[in-house]
């Protein structure tokens, strides 16, 4: 994709999937207001692989489901 998205809609075209992104525009806390999407999956391993090929270094990780009290996290 080459536009930017806002974090809602974001939030609306790929909603329970993991969404790598470029492009960041935060706020104050660090929090997405507006990216653009370099790719999107159900699968949380296929976004890590792609994150690593990713051609900037300033990049996030975003997961658009529910977390469950049960899920970890690997930095």
């Amino acid at each position: 994709m080459s536009e930017v998205l806002s974090a809602e809609e974001i939030w609306s075209r790929f909603p329970e999937e993991w969404v790598l992104l470029d492009d960041l525009e935060t706020d104050a806390g660090l929090k997405v207001q507006a990216a653009r999407v370099l790719h999107h999956s159900k699968d949380r391993v296929e976004i890590w692989r792609k994150a690593r090929e990713a051609p900037s270094k300033r990049i996030a990780v975003l997961y658009t489901g529910e977390m469950t009290d049960d899920a970890e996290f690997v930095v």
